[in-house]
């Protein structure tokens, strides 16, 4: 799993049937104390994310997996963080 900010939304009226109905996002991927890496991609939200927050990204067939395991999805937001504590 991975850090993530949620950078924007992707609207595409065209694609694969069972993506319709899935909120694609734009999250960058945080590096260490959480500084943006320039590193982005597009995640189906499964927890109802807005922009700006910081979110826990779940990769591959994991991600697919969220969703049944139909869908073409490769990279999922899985959680909505309220807080980090690193030492």
């Amino acid at each position: 799993m991975y850090l993530a900010r949620v950078i924007g939304n992707v609207v595409s009226t065209s694609k694969n049937e069972k993506l319709i109905g899935m909120k694609l996002m734009v999250v960058e991927f945080l590096g260490k104390n959480q500084v943006p890496t320039d590193h982005t991609e597009i995640s189906v939200d499964s927890c109802g994310a807005g922009i700006g927050e910081t979110v826990i990204v779940c990769k591959g067939s994991t991600a697919r997996g969220i969703f049944g395991g139909e869908a073409p999805v490769d990279s999922a937001i899985v959680g909505i963080i309220d807080t980090v504590e690193t030492v």
